[in-house]
């Protein structure tokens, strides 16, 4: 199921999606599972991770929330929509610098999707105007 396909059904969309922010809510979850992920393997590991596992977690609410208000198209909230894809860009800038620390495969691929999807969010905040 395609989320992009989803918000152009909407009758308030009428076909017209943005594209930028469609994208950005498509990231987002993918960067909450992954952050999820990372933070449970984390909590693995035999050193102390507890930051990281708290950075992870806390990115993957933020990323699910992003997903969520960038989702909803009947009117608009644009001011609210701006605040959490600068949160969100946040989040994933602060993830991404703890989890870079660490030699762990699934920190360097959490890692890498936070840095990506703050890459989205940014771009998504340039089509907001």
């Amino acid at each position: 199921m395609s989320i992009r396909k989803m918000i152009a059904e909407h009758p308030s969309v009428a076909g017209h999606v943005n594209e930028p922010l469609a994208a950005a809510a498509r990231h987002a979850m993918y960067c909450a599972v992954i952050c999820t992920s990372c933070a449970d393997a984390c909590s693995a590991e035999e050193m102390d991770m507890r930051r990281c596992i708290r950075l992870c977690m806390d990115c993957a609410d933020v990323c699910t929330a992003t997903m969520k208000l960038a989702t909803r198209q009947t009117d608009d909230n644009h001011a609210l929509v701006t605040a959490m894809l600068q949160l969100c860009i946040q989040a994933c800038e602060t993830c991404a610098v703890e989890c870079e620390k660490h030699d762990h495969a699934h920190c360097r691929r959490c890692g890498e999707m936070c840095r990506e999807l703050a890459g989205d969010c940014a771009e998504a905040l340039a089509s907001l105007g």
